[in-house]
């Protein structure tokens, strides 16, 4: 019989993952990453909830069940890069990274060391062959976040909700009577809880207020509160008032300075070029037709790709560098990089 470690987060998803394998035979261990346990001023870290609720699913299957302690390497991994960019200026993503480093490679290696033959997450994609492919929910496809694992790891991957809709395993969850059927989606930072980045990143860096600069004039328009908290195409908290809005185009780390511009047409606003960095492909680089995704629920945009630069069909609007960019081939996730600084 397949021994398959299940990532159990607390959630419903990987809650009817753990049902779904039962019932089709496997021999399953629930897992509990711990990730995180820090709480945030005005915000209660969710984790010791969410295990609670893990173990109470393992135990109406009937399920053995596992506490991985990962904290110190989602540290390191996850939350000392993702404010590392931040510091420079880029917009990183933490999920990709949680699943490049933490889930599919550190949990993967646990669990086969403890005796697993595969793992399983409640992630919402398809695998075959090490190749992955989009869910049957569009809406909740996660293939984006999924982008920077590795072939051999999906080899040893189950996904069994790549092929049902969201709604669907809401009414497994209610059939099977499961203690997170009607628990609700988190948001904010994986793992973290539901908070916002700038509050998150608050806790972590020196922030100090700086000037908001009309690209076009170079005349101050404003105050700004922090310069790593804005990125590229943003409107909203800019507090400056009257006629037609501005848009963040450009900052200067090293100045503290923001710059913006109320010309939607601006060459940092509307690209069709981009130059990609840490370039990885699942299993080999595109060869023909592809279509490119800036970011999660972005429609796909027919693409060419030349020397680690993509060629948009069209233009597109905030494509900030430190923000991936996922490549397709059909139903088929091929890959992607990180969108470097403009020259």
């Amino acid at each position: 019989m397949t021994r398959v470690y299940v990532g159990m987060s607390g959630g419903v998803d990987s809650s009817v993952t753990a049902a779904l394998l039962v019932e089709q035979g496997y021999d399953v261990t629930g897992v509990y990453m711990k990730n995180w346990s820090q709480d945030l001023p005005g915000m209660k870290c969710p984790w010791a909830e969410d295990l609670a609720d893990a173990k109470r699913v393992a135990v109406q299957l009937g399920i053995d069940f596992k506490v991985f302690d990962f904290e110190n390497e989602y540290r390191h991994k996850v939350v000392d890069y993702m404010i590392d960019e931040y510091k420079h200026g880029r917009t990183p993503n933490p999920d990709i990274m949680c699943n490049q480093e933490i889930k599919f490679k550190l949990f993967l290696e646990t669990a086969l060391e403890d005796g697993a033959d595969m793992i399983a997450t409640g992630h919402y994609a398809r695998v075959k062959y090490g190749k992955l492919y989009r869910a049957k929910d569009e809406g909740k496809d996660q293939t984006y976040f999924l982008y920077r694992v590795t072939s051999e790891a999906l080899q040893k991957t189950l996904f069994p909700l790549g092929d049902y809709l969201k709604q669907e395993v809401r009414e497994m969850a209610k059939e099977r009577n499961l203690w997170t059927a009607q628990k609700k989606e988190s948001m904010g930072v994986c793992f973290v809880g539901n908070v916002g980045m700038r509050e998150f990143l608050s806790q972590f860096v020196t922030t100090r207020p700086g000037d908001i600069i009309e690209k076009e004039t170079g005349k101050k328009v404003g105050l700004h509160d922090g310069a790593i908290f804005y990125t590229i195409g943003q409107r909203h908290g800019l507090d400056l008032g009257g006629g037609l809005p501005y848009y963040v185009v450009g900052k200067d780390m090293d100045k503290n300075e923001v710059y913006v511009s109320r010309n939607l047409q601006d060459t940092e606003l509307m690209r069709s070029e981009v130059p990609l960095a840490n370039v990885h492909w699942i299993t080999n680089a595109p060869n023909g037709e592809i279509q490119a995704r800036i970011r999660h629920r972005g429609q796909l945009i027919s693409a060419q790709l030349s020397d680690d630069t993509l060629k948009l069909s069209q233009s597109e609007r905030a494509i900030t560098p430190g923000q991936s960019v996922v490549i397709y081939s059909g139903e088929e996730c091929l890959g992607g990089g990180i969108v470097a600084p403009a020259n």
